[in-house]
């Protein structure tokens, strides 16, 4: 099942706010980019079963003591993420290839591992992910190859439904080592960034639900899962984007419920749904509201 016209057209329709009231304001845009830098860290690290919390992770990417031993493998491992998700962020004219898929992983594992930095799975070098079996080394560059000339060639799928393909496909390929899921969720921003969106957070509490949508597609071929997870992140980061660049006043929805006597519990499953302009900062639901 492809992304539905209703969500199509909502997403089309924020897409042209954003557009309208980003004029003349990228100072502001980076701004929020750079607010949303560890945030954007903390949650693909913990989806890799990171034991850093998130103050943690602000601390580290502001060269900041931190208050409990944490080995240096986890340390580099925010460094080395966050390094890439800003040159990433510099790098929206250039096209998505294998070398720069190759370029980001070295840059991801730098100091971590270096026999491994940079290069695909090798003769011998097999991975699984739960019961899913990758594909054996000798195939990764024909199927990453035949992956990029799809997305390229594909001009009739929605953006979207495309994007989670690829997402779906390169897991499955699982082309490293270590840092696939890592290095996937870049590439989800990179390709979001070049057609012109923000980029988005798959949060680690959703954790269960993201996995969920790659077993049923290596067992059905089904992509709704992971074309809805891309899909509401999109729309909640162009909500928060809009919001502060209209110059609303940024509330918790806690706040906002108790002033339109409102039930929390609803406008948080409004929120969820994306129908109400709701977003998430450090794990808060907030909203912007007219001063």
């Amino acid at each position: 099942m492809a992304t539905t016209t209703p969500l199509k057209n909502r997403i089309k329709s924020l897409k042209i706010d954003y557009d309208k009231f980003r004029q003349g304001k990228e100072s502001l845009l980076k701004i929020i980019d750079e607010a949303e830098l560890s945030e954007s860290v903390y949650n693909s690290n913990a989806i890799e079963n990171s034991t850093l919390t998130l103050r943690e992770t602000e601390k580290i990417l502001l060269e900041m003591e931190v208050s409990r031993d944490i080995s240096i493998h986890e340390v580099f491992e925010a460094k080395n993420l966050a390094r890439i998700m800003e040159y990433v962020s510099t790098k929206i004219h250039e096209e998505l290839t294998e070398e720069k898929i190759l370029l980001f992983h070295q840059m991801l594992i730098a100091n971590i591992d270096e026999s491994i930095a940079g290069r695909f799975r090798k003769e011998h070098e097999y991975v699984r992910v739960g019961t899913h079996i990758a594909p054996a080394p000798e195939h990764i560059g024909r199927m990453l190859e035949q992956l990029l000339l799809d997305y390229f060639s594909d001009h009739e799928m929605y953006l979207i439904d495309k994007i989670a393909k690829f997402h779906l496909d390169f897991e499955t390929i699982h082309p490293f080592n270590d840092g696939n899921g890592r290095i996937g969720r870049v590439i989800i921003n990179y390709q979001l960034l070049r057609l012109g969106f923000p980029g988005i957070i798959i949060r680690d509490k959703e954790k269960k639900y993201y996995y969920t949508a790659f077993n049923e597609y290596r067992d059905n071929k089904k992509k709704n899962r992971m074309e809805k997870i891309i899909s509401l992140g999109l729309m909640e980061s162009l909500h928060k984007r809009i919001a502060y660049l209209k110059g609303e006043q940024i509330v918790p929805l806690a706040d906002y419920a108790k002033q339109q006597d409102k039930s929390l519990h609803t406008l948080i499953n409004a929120a969820r749904r994306q129908t109400i302009p709701a977003f998430r900062e450090k794990a808060v639901w907030k909203i912007g509201i007219n001063i």
